[in-house]
């Protein structure tokens, strides 16, 4: 009885604290969505035939956007089913908002960005699933509600770290779609081709990486190529590229670890428990030289996957979001 009594009384307060007047804490608005090819791209979220570009980010708002159903009819407060949504390999990127600028508190955390990172059972070291992507933040500066103003980076804890490239360039080329699969002869049981989609980059620390491709594995057998944008023949992405955080514990390729990298990225640590993600500071702001830059608030964010590596059978690293909230709406 005493925990029905509370789970009543924290649906009241939940439901009070909806239906005041104040800012809405989560995530409101998808600007603009263009993943880099990956295992997930077309299924998170799903394409259709005939999707265009605006049809993708109508879904992807559906999938991360948290609505509320608050009215005679639905006494109670409902959230969506929220579904992730997958950034593809490096470069793939959202651009999101929320219904009102967040401002930055200073000394606090501002806001979150969850993904679905977690903890190995079986590492000897911090990490399981990380598959971190890089927070950029603008402020409507000129005020006509579209993110078309200048971007800084949220500088997290690789930022300094001498073996992240901060001018990467990477460029997809779009498979041959009559391209008969070829099995890998080295792992014919864990990839269906091993030469699926080609890629150049300007990899100035790793001279053998500046060309490669993107495997197709047995999992996922839908095209990995982004179907709407399927007129492209390439795909570029630019940004900074955190240094690789894989490594195969067996040593015989069949438990991977991408161990979590210490603050600052998006699906790089749980949403919760310990160890979990506490959030991002709008004071971490750089810009292109890695100046330090004030802003009182922002207005829109930017993320983008940051890694370029493949981890065996589970394929290419690629950043996914669940959902995002401001830490402080009201402030």
């Amino acid at each position: 009885m005493k925990q029905l009594l509370l789970f009543a009384a924290a649906a009241l307060a939940i439901g009070s604290a909806l239906s005041a007047k104040g800012n809405y804490p989560y995530l409101a608005k998808v600007y603009d969505f263009q993943p880099a090819p990956g295992q997930f791209v077309n299924d998170l979220p799903k394409y259709k035939d005939g999707d265009t570009k605006a049809d993708m980010i109508k879904k992807v708002e559906e999938c991360i956007v948290k609505k509320i159903y608050d009215d005679e009819e639905k006494p109670d407060t409902v959230w969506n089913p929220r579904t992730l949504i997958s950034l593809g390999g490096f470069g793939g990127y959202v651009v999101v908002g929320f219904d009102h600028p967040v401002v930055n508190v200073p000394g606090k955390y501002d806001f979150k960005i969850n993904g679905n990172a977690f903890q190995g059972n079986a590492t000897t070291t911090k990490g399981g699933s990380s598959e971190p992507g890089i927070v950029m933040v603008s402020k409507d500066v000129n005020g006509n509600g579209v993110p078309d103003d200048p971007w800084y980076e949220l500088a997290g804890s690789e930022y300094h770290n001498p073996l992240t490239q901060h001018h990467y360039v990477i460029t997809y080329y779009k498979p041959d779609p009559n391209k008969t699969p070829t099995p890998s002869e080295t792992n014919p049981l864990w990839f269906d081709d091993t030469t699926y989609i080609r890629w150049t980059a300007n990899d100035s620390i790793n001279p053998d990486s500046t060309s490669g491709y993107m495997w197709k594995n047995t999992w996922h057998h839908q095209s990995y190529w982004p179907e709407w944008l399927n007129d492209s023949t390439t795909l570029t992405y630019r940004g900074a590229k955190l240094p690789c955080n894989a490594q195969d514990e067996s040593g015989k390729g069949t438990y991977w670890v991408q161990r979590f990298f210490d603050y600052g990225y998006v699906d790089n640590r749980p949403n919760e428990g310990e160890g979990a993600d506490p959030g991002f500071n709008i004071e971490w702001a750089v810009d292109e030289g890695g100046n330090p830059v004030k802003l009182d608030q922002i207005d829109f964010i930017k993320v983008y996957c940051a890694e370029n590596q493949y981890c065996g059978w589970l394929g290419e690293t690629s950043t996914e979001i669940e959902s995002g909230e401001d830490l402080h709406p009201d402030a």
